[in-house]
Parts: structure tokens; C-alpha cells; sequence
């Protein structure tokens, strides 16, 4: 089964085997929703339950449950948090968690880890001069140093 949702200038395509389409419950594809078929049956419906509604209308963009409803995805940033409760449930069945981390180049984000060790290793210094151990103080500055030589390469 091929199934094409065209909203505005953008275009959707789901196909599904005939045991998927069953398993699904897709026999009308006009019975149904694509968010649903995306998400999971159920989807949209539950969506619209927790967060109140389906009056509820980004202020942003002016996006409904409705819209989301038929369009299987949300109309701006806002709508993210105008419809974050009934979007945190279906987030977690969906993915890992509710926080998008992204991707980033390898060099960044070694850089990253570069300077978040930095700051660990600062506080560990701190610490280590207020209890007044200087031996472990001079080893975490050795650190320091040679961790800000390393982040020193990477930007150079």
C-alpha cells in the first residue's frame, strides 16, 4: 500500500506491505490520520487528551491538533512548547528521551570535552587549595595545564 499526503508544497509517502497496512489498521486511507500511521494508532488522539484539548492553537503560528493531526508534524518551534504536554508521552515512546542533543563534528565536540574537563579539573583545584592539599593541588595544575595545551592545538 503507497500512501502519498501532500499538505501546502510539501509531500509525505508511507508504503506499507499488506500485513503492515492490516497490522496498522489502514483499510481506508481516508479513515485515518498520518500522524497515527508515523506515531503509532492512537497517537494524535492521545496527544490531544494531555494537553487539553483540541482548541489548543500555537500562538505562534496559529497550528491546531487538527493540523497536527493531519499533517503528522508540528507547525513552528513554539508549537513545542504550546503542545508539550501531549508531545512529552509520545516523545518517549518514540525515542531515547525528550531532549534533542543533535549531532556535532567530532572536533567540536572533543573541544567540548576538552573545556568541560577543564572546568571539572578547576573545581577539583579548588577544592583540593581549601582542604589545603597542596601535593594533589600541583598534580590537578600539571592537568590544567597540559589539558589547555591540548584544547590550544585543536582551535589553533
Amino acid at each position: 500500500m503507497h500512501l502519498t499526503q501532500i499538505v501546502g508544497d510539501k509531500m509525505q509517502k508511507v508504503d506499507l506491505c499488506e500485513e503492515c497496512a492490516k497490522a496498522k489498521g489502514v483499510n481506508d486511507p481516508a479513515g485515518f490520520s498520518l500522524a497515527d500511521l508515523l506515531l503509532g494508532l492512537g497517537a494524535s488522539q492521545e496527544m490531544e487528551q494531555a494537553s487539553g484539548g483540541s482548541d489548543l492553537k500555537c500562538p505562534h503560528c496559529g497550528f491546531t491538533q487538527g493540523d497536527f493531526k493531519k499533517a503528522g508534524r508540528l507547525g513552528c518551534s513554539e508549537c513545542y512548547v504550546t503542545f508539550a504536554d501531549g508531545l512529552e508521552s509520545l516523545l518517549k515512546s518514540m525515542h531515547k528521551g525528550t531532549k534533542h542533543l543533535g549531532k556535532v563534528p567530532q572536533s567540536l565536540q572533543h573541544s567540548r570535552d576538552l573545556s568541560d574537563k577543564l572546568k571539572s579539573l578547576q573545581k577539583k583545584l579548588d577544592k583540593a587549595v581549601e582542604d589545603e592539599n597542596f601535593e594533589l593541588a600541583a598534580s590537578i595544575r600539571d592537568e590544567i595545564k597540559s589539558t589547555k595545551e591540548k584544547l590550544t592545538e585543536l582551535t589553533a
